[in-house]
């Protein structure tokens, strides 16, 4: 009957050992994102998860044989698949950053006046954060149009993000400045389309999309550009994430350049959350 008794208790052991296994990613995940601040807890967070262990094993009445043969299994059930870690810490990563995202969704979903494409009354908004001096972002510009394309309810927000070069930080200002002419989108993909943002392929792409150019010059200069691509930095390091594109749907984040089906799934998963 103790043998039934202590059988029954072991699946509570291997909860508690799970429980410990996650503070050990937690600890992970938080040396990753404030490594000074690591050093002063991982001996707490080290005491914890033993005090955890060891109150499992008290609960379940295990011998120190079987104690020592869960550790074994736990052991060997992580060597033989690390990327249970991996994947916790994406997951850990995901849940934190969706929780710093809902305190500035607003912001990030409220588009720079013209900054924007698709369907403004769609069900789903879609943010992209971009910098023209990203391949990636480039290698995206064509997904993004074919998933307007197809689907003619998604409202499309461009976030200008310059993270790259100064070059960048010139082509942004130089596309809100076409976003108050209207003609955001047209500047966007003649920027593409010119490759690497220069002096002379910035101003090569505003005359193509048929910008006023002394405006567009004057405004690119402008105080208010500048705000809102600081807004825009400001932003990414809110939500936490590090690079371009990123693409904001509902309350998911997504970094690089997924393709056409990993937005055209993220945008289902999207109208099913609502």
């Amino acid at each position: 009957m103790n043998d039934i008794v202590k059988n029954n208790r072991i699946p509570l052991v291997i909860a508690a050992l799970g429980t410990v296994l996650l503070i050990i990613v937690g600890v992970y995940f938080f040396e990753r994102q404030s490594p000074d601040a690591f050093s002063a807890i991982s001996g707490k967070n080290a005491e914890q998860a033993t005090s955890a262990a060891d109150s499992a094993v008290a609960a379940a009445g295990m011998s120190d044989a079987q104690r020592e043969a869960t550790k074994a299994l736990v052991r060997a059930t992580l060597l033989e698949n690390p990327e249970i870690i991996t994947e916790a810490v994406e997951i850990l990563q995901q849940r934190e950053s969706a929780k710093r995202l809902s305190s500035v969704q607003d912001k990030v979903t409220t588009p720079f006046p013209g900054a924007e494409a698709g369907n403004p009354k769609g069900d789903v908004t879609l943010v992209e954060f971009t910098d023209y001096s990203c391949g990636f972002c480039r290698a995206s510009v064509a997904d993004v149009k074919r998933l307007l394309k197809d689907d003619g309810n998604i409202h499309l927000i461009y976030r200008e993000l310059p993270i790259l070069s100064p070059a960048s930080r010139e082509a942004a200002a130089w596309a809100l400045a076409a976003a108050q002419q209207g003609k955001h989108q047209a500047f966007h993909d003649a920027m593409f389309d010119a490759g690497p943002p220069n002096a002379q392929s910035i101003r090569a792409a505003a005359t193509k999309a048929g910008l006023n150019i002394a405006a567009a010059e004057v405004f690119a200069a402008s105080s208010k550009a500048k705000a809102e691509i600081e807004s825009n930095l400001a932003l990414m390091q809110q939500v936490g994430f590090n690079g371009t594109p990123t693409f904001v749907i509902g309350s998911q984040i997504l970094e690089g350049a997924l393709g056409y089906d990993a937005l055209k799934d993220a945008i289902a998963k999207a109208r099913k959350q609502k």
